[in-house]
């Protein structure tokens, strides 16, 4: 076994376990929170030290694919962020229990790295339910009614998440006789397996996989998820593990599911329907919330469909448009949560109409907010437009016009929402004249995003060419 190959995964590991231990034996707790965000540099090294180093591990169970690599960038990348950002709203609410936090995080990221380079169903099914136990107490983690009932809500749906998928999962081996994603794909061409049992296996699996993505009718669990879960942690989950979630879904249904064609259409249809519904049930009751944490749950409900597009689109160009998306979309909705997380250490409060006058209070946090929203708006010259233009060009490509038309249609009715927030931050009157205090880890990860929002908006090559690369899941 070459244990180079899972140096990520496995520093990661050492990382989380050496912040919890530190936390025990030293005095000054900040230094934890130091480890945790610095330390990610040595995974991520790993990570790209291993690009131009394709290969396989583990006996076959994890790949070490450029697939695989560009998520883990991703997953670390986010990490950092929510690490960053967490600093001082753990000081002020959770000071005593810094070490079980960023702990809890790091291998919530372990989980979530592991399930993006699994290709086989056993491997999945275990990292997905190390990262969920990890971010099930995270969302408990204030210990008030709000947060607990988050955490209870989360583990129950999860849980019945979780029985589905992996009913469907032994659907598919009593079918096939096979756990490895790659003799799954071969066993169905070869043995021209059409039976009612193989496509109830593809549907409890895409359906297990839509609740972790937040896709109608899996979404319930995000508004309030959302709303009682600390906020670092809301971020965490809005980004993270919906990017984990894609990456599964893109490798079991492009690699077990991708041929004869009739199954590959097939799944292709269920995912735009899906997509269509999506996107549109959370934009609907996006326009209905007036707390700002529960308004980005549906927002990302919304995204949810709008990246299904590129699924529907089941080629190449889709996914490389899914991976480009992901990771704007991740930039934009940290940079707002990340806002979020600054205000609300000051207000104390997620209503929206507390964000009154907010421009004259944190002018900086507050343009950025607006920044972020824009682009999850989808409007140039932000990222945000240049990850739709992609998924909506792969569908389009494949005669998906009444999919894209479905896309354009709730981009427009999104802008009412988010354009809300911005209205009430701009133009209300303040509530009070206190500025609103940020540290300059906070003020460096709003930079980040804001800069990643607007240079991938011009110049959108930038991380394209990488996304192109890493497609290789083509059926």
């Amino acid at each position: 076994m070459e244990w180079h190959l899972i140096a990520p995964e496995l520093s990661m590991a050492i990382l989380a376990v050496a912040v919890i231990i530190l936390d025990l034996v030293i005095e000054d707790k900040k230094r934890v929170a130091t480890l945790a965000t610095v330390g990610l540099i040595v995974p991520l090294a790993f990570t790209i030290d291993l690009w131009n180093e394709p290969g396989e591990t583990m006996n076959g169970m994890l790949a070490v694919d450029r697939f695989a690599l560009f998520f883990k960038f991703l997953i670390i990348g986010i990490t950092a962020m929510v690490t960053m950002s967490s600093w001082r709203y753990i000081s002020l609410r959770l000071a005593n229990y810094r070490g079980e936090f960023f702990g809890l995080i790091l291998l919530s990221a372990l989980g979530l790295m592991l399930m993006a380079a699994a290709r086989e169903m056993i491997s999945i099914y275990v990292s997905l339910e190390l990262s969920g136990m990890a971010l099930y107490a995270l969302a408990a983690f204030l210990k008030d009614r709000k947060s607990t009932e988050s955490g209870l809500k989360y583990i129950l749906l999860g849980g019945i998440a979780s029985a589905t998928l992996i009913y469907g999962m032994i659907l598919i081996y009593g079918m096939t006789g096979q756990t490895d994603l790659d003799a799954i794909g071969s066993t169905i061409v070869e043995s021209g397996l059409r039976e009612p049992a193989l496509m109830l296996g593809v549907i409890l699996i895409a359906a297990g996989f839509a609740f972790k993505i937040g896709a109608v009718p899996f979404h319930m669990w995000m508004p309030d998820v959302y709303e009682g879960a600390p906020t670092p942690v809301t971020a965490y989950l809005s980004v993270a593990s919906k990017a984990a979630g894609f990456a599964v879904i893109m490798r079991i249904f492009f690699t077990s599911f991708g041929s004869p064609e009739w199954l590959h259409e097939d799944w292709s249809v269920l995912f735009g329907v899906l997509a269509a519904v999506t996107m549109t049930a959370g934009n609907m009751m996006a326009i209905l919330q007036t707390n700002i944490k529960r308004l980005l749950a549906y927002s990302g409900v919304a995204q949810a469909g709008y990246l299904m597009v590129g699924l529907a689109a089941a080629t190449g160009n889709g996914q490389s448009g899914i991976m480009f998306y992901l990771t704007v979309y991740a930039l934009a909705n940290l940079g707002a949560f990340i806002a979020v997380i600054a205000i609300s250490n000051k207000i104390n409060s997620d209503e929206i109409d507390d964000y009154a006058g907010m421009i004259k209070r944190a002018p900086m946090i507050t343009l950025v907010m607006a920044i972020c929203l824009i682009s999850l708006t989808g409007i140039p010259p932000t990222a945000g437009f240049i990850g739709k233009l992609f998924v909506f060009k792969a569908a389009m490509d494949e005669g998906m016009l009444w999919l894209v038309i479905f896309g354009v249609v709730n981009s427009v009715i999104a802008a009412f929402y988010y354009f809300k927030v911005i209205k009430v931050m701009f133009l209300s009157a303040p509530k009070s004249s206190e500025p609103v205090p940020s540290d300059f880890i906070m003020e460096l990860s709003l930079i980040i995003s804001t800069v990643g929002v607007l240079a991938l908006g011009i110049y959108p090559y930038a991380l394209s060419k990488y996304s192109d690369i890493a497609a290789i899941l083509i059926p």
